[in-house]
């Protein structure tokens, strides 16, 4: 069942996308070349999140052990933090959730590592584009399904191909609530879109072949082609003219 936010609630989820934001911002600022993806990445989220009066909605949720997701190159999320090295060249998407007084706001950005390919930077350009495409269309007359047609259209426009097997999701009092959102579908399907509908919108955009498969960890899911992958996300709520985004800063 789809839940409205109440005036009140998407206050108290803005707040939290504050953090999430900042936090964000601090974590990209922080990616370069020699840097381990592990614990000095992961702590300081975590500090982060937690010295603004938040918590990291992903630590501990169904046993998921760190504060962020951080997926390299071909991994398209849910990357586990480790020993890793990063190298020049290679991008990082950097997935991360705060719950503050009861309610979550959830963000992604994918950063280059030093110096990007023009290939690289052209697929972080068109995902983070896509984005934009697919809020354009969260308010209200719209369905749900042509956040997802504007996505695909300008990634696969761009010659780049977009994830079935994972979507965007409805957000608030937990973490993923309905409805799932999808990165791709046709326009003018799905449920009308109202003014209070909270959704975490997030294009998980390929180089290669839209199929992914996942690692022996359970939680990392890269690209069966080892191609690169991009994930951009804001956590939006649906307006009357146009989405308002909750995770900025």
């Amino acid at each position: 069942m789809v839940k409205l936010k109440s005036p009140e609630e998407i206050e108290k989820m803005r707040r939290a996308g504050r953090i999430v934001a900042l936090t964000l911002g601090e974590l990209a600022a922080s990616i370069k070349p020699g840097k381990t993806t592990g614990d000095d990445l992961d702590a300081l989220a975590e500090a982060l999140i937690t010295q603004a009066g938040g918590w990291p909605s992903f630590k501990g949720y169904k046993g998921y052990p760190k504060a962020i997701c951080l997926s390299i190159n071909d991994a398209v999320v849910h990357g586990i933090p480790g020993p890793r090295v990063l190298q020049s060249g290679d991008i990082a998407g950097i997935d991360l959730g705060v719950k503050l007084d009861g309610y979550h706001a959830d963000a992604a950005v994918t950063v280059a590592v030093g110096h990007a390919s023009k290939d690289a930077e052209k697929l972080l350009r068109v995902t983070q584009e896509s984005l934009m495409c697919g809020i354009e269309n969260a308010r209200e007359g719209r369905r749900l399904f042509d956040i997802g047609h504007a996505i695909q259209a300008h990634a696969e426009k761009n010659r780049f191909s977009v994830v079935r097997e994972l979507v965007g999701h409805g957000i608030g009092r937990q973490l993923h609530e309905d409805p799932q959102v999808p990165n791709y579908g046709t326009a003018g399907a799905g449920m009308p879109l109202a003014q209070g509908m909270a959704l975490a919108i997030e294009p998980m955009i390929n180089q290669g072949t839209q199929k992914v498969k996942s690692l022996p960890d359970r939680w990392t899911v890269v690209t069966a082609d080892g191609k690169m992958s991009a994930h951009f996300e804001h956590t939006v709520v649906v307006g009357k003219d146009k989405a308002e985004l909750l995770t900025v800063a």
